[in-house]
């Protein structure tokens, strides 16, 4: 037994996840929710309907109707797909892989009630949220929280249940950015607020791909 101790415990099969703050979002988040809310006055029938229960969904693509700052803001979801990509290879001992990305990104706009199914995003590398509005939440501390859910259920289910963790709840704040492998599970929960919660979805896949 004590020859065990010194063993390292190592997680085979971890979901890798990556957040950061934009320090510097405030102008480019007041000049997103200006072409976001024109967009959605100007645009009402055209929102789609996906993961989204109620609340408005942009059409994909590379936000050009947000402008220069959809132009800053695809190149930062590049940058951090870049990063954590990098930082996974050298986990393995591998070399960065550099590889080229193919973007989708869509703008939500969710009102008190609306919200987002459980879901994940097939055919992607990675995905990934962008905050532009919190939406003024009932509870800041805790926001319309974003679930990330063990895309093992299996595991989830069978191993240790009750003493592990399966999900994670991720807070909105202006400026943050997220990336998660695109078979993470995730879901919205209705926003409570006394504004709109404005945030940006996005995928990343990888170019070559798979």
């Amino acid at each position: 037994m004590p020859e065990l101790k010194d063993e390292p415990l190592i997680a085979l099969f971890a979901a890798p996840f990556i957040s950061h703050l934009w320090t510097d979002s405030e102008a480019l988040n007041r000049e997103l929710k200006d072409k976001i809310l024109a967009q959605e006055r100007d645009h009402p029938q055209r929102s789609v309907s996906l993961s989204n229960v109620g609340g408005w969904h942009s059409d994909t693509g590379d936000l050009a109707f947000c402008g220069e700052a959809g132009i800053t803001l695809c190149r930062r979801m590049k940058e951090m797909g870049d990063v954590a990509t990098a930082k996974l290879f050298a986990e393995q001992g591998k070399p960065d892989p550099r590889f080229g990305w193919f973007l989708e990104a869509w703008a939500n706009v969710n009102r008190a009630g609306d919200f987002n199914r459980v879901h994940f995003h097939g055919l992607y590398t990675w995905s990934g949220t962008y905050y532009v509005d919190a939406g003024d939440p009932e509870n800041p501390n805790v926001g319309t929280a974003l679930e990330l859910t063990d895309p093992n259920q299996a595991r989830a289910g069978n191993f240790l249940p009750g003493h592990l963790p399966t999900s994670a709840l991720i807070r909105p704040q202006p400026g943050l950015m997220v990336l998660f492998p695109s078979y993470v599970p995730h879901m919205v929960f209705p926003h409570k607020g006394a504004s709109p919660r404005i945030s940006i979805g996005f995928n990343l896949r990888k170019d070559p791909y798979p």
